[in-house]
């Protein structure tokens, strides 16, 4: 561990939680250099959907790579693109009638962001974006200014200027109510507020505390963008490819956003790759107004290309969707042994929170999950709450065992 505390900058974060050094790891599970076992409940923030080392997906890349296929081109056409591109439009866009175009970016959510962010700038001629309240959209600086969270927007060193920010549902009330006063200062020529260029969103706040919009009220958010002429953006970096039982988070919710922002779990192995959706009338780029050294991740597109396959038929989601509510059920039960803490669930398919509402509650049991050995993350303002999303293939033995650390952790965490 020496090495890491005296070469490793000091900006080092989730290895402070989790202080072991991991050499192995498969599906849901890691082991250390010592051997011992960790239930792995955080799947890199969302990037390990499919598992660590996914047997089908290590295959294929080992394939691709043996074959001598390229693995760096920029935007250059390579064979492992065309697969993607061909796969992920007859798997994911046609059974469910939508039309995109497909911009891959630099291999960050953030670089995805500032993609979209760029994007509608320059269609709509407009400078403001909306964002809202515990929203997180990546730590560059453009995705930074419509991120909420205080402490990455103060570490930047600069303003970070034009955007709008808005309350959240939930955060002022629930329900389409709570766009009511948004849509009154718009239609005020005498407010000082002007429609932005485009409203961003996340259908659940992942990294906000697990945070889930309504259906109703996304509807009204859209309806309100098309009303003022901005585009109607999804941050779907954390919770699409399959988090939330569907592959888009907003899927089941009778939206059609402009812009689709994917990143994350898209690229299927841990290898990056970032992704955004563009209704083709808007795809109003010059060549090169947005490039990027790694916009080619050729091992990305393999491995991606065959984390699609979950998506060939219903089965897939089907049992995210049953995980999600055993989750839910098991988080609830913990809530119920806990009455006078006034603990919350919060969260939709395989993305849980289980919100303490307090900082100072959530970092002890982050403490006793590490000593339970469970890998989870802790999130929502001052980290108060502690989020479950296991990677989607976790095998259902697995899940329970880590259910069940998870409550030790929490009952151990509350007593302290």
């Amino acid at each position: 561990m020496n090495v890491f505390e005296r070469l490793e900058s000091n900006v080092r974060a989730y290895c402070r939680a989790y202080p072991a050094v991991f050499d192995k790891a498969s599906n849901a599970r890691q082991w250390d250099e010592n051997g011992v076992e960790f239930i792995d409940f955080f799947a890199g923030a969302g990037v390990l959907n499919y598992g660590h080392n996914n047997e089908r997906q290590r295959q294929a890349i080992i394939d691709y790579m043996q074959a001598d296929g390229v693995t760096h081109s920029l935007d250059l056409h390579t064979t492992a693109k065309r697969t993607f591109i061909e796969r992920f439009e007859d798997i994911i866009l046609k059974p469910r009638n939508l039309e995109y175009k497909l911009q891959f970016t630099g291999p960050t959510g953030t670089n995805v962001v500032e993609a979209a962010l760029k994007l509608a700038r320059k269609v709509t001629g407009r400078s403001t974006v909306a964002a809202f309240t515990n929203g997180f959209h990546g730590m560059t600086l453009g995705a930074l200014a419509v991120t909420g969270n205080a402490h990455y927007r103060n570490v930047s060193g600069v303003a970070l200027n034009d955007v709008l920010r808005l309350p959240f549902e939930g955060y002022a009330g629930t329900g389409v109510g709570s766009l009511d006063m948004i849509r009154q200062t718009l239609a005020d020529s005498s407010s000082g507020v002007e429609a932005p260029a485009a409203f961003l969103v996340e259908t659940v706040q992942a990294e906000g505390g697990v945070n889930v919009a309504g259906k109703e009220w996304l509807q009204a958010l859209q309806a309100l963008a098309k009303e003022y002429g901005a585009l109607f953006i999804i941050d779907d970096i954390q919770l699409g490819n399959g988090r939330t039982g569907h592959f888009f988070s907003w899927e089941d919710m009778g939206l059609d956003p402009d812009l689709v922002c994917l990143a994350k779990g898209i690229g299927g192995f841990g290898t990056p790759m970032g992704l955004l959706l563009i209704r083709p009338e808007l795809d109003q780029w010059s060549p090169g107004d947005h490039t990027g050294t790694f916009r080619g991740q050729n091992l990305s597109f393999v491995a991606g290309s065959e984390a699609l396959a979950y998506y060939e038929n219903d089965d897939f989601l089907k049992s995210v969707q049953e995980k999600g509510r055993y989750m839910e059920e098991r988080l609830n039960n913990i809530v119920a042994n806990h009455k006078k803490l006034n603990f919350e669930v919060r969260g939709r398919g395989m993305m849980q929170g289980l919100d303490t509402h307090s900082p100072a509650i959530a970092k002890k049991i982050m403490a006793a999950a590490a000593k339970q050995r469970v890998i989870v993350g802790a999130c929502g303002t001052d980290g108060r709450v502690i989020k479950a999303c296991p990677p989607l293939t976790i095998e259902q033995e697995t899940l329970e065992r880590g259910l069940d650390l998870l409550e030790a952790a929490v009952n151990e965490g509350v007593t302290q």
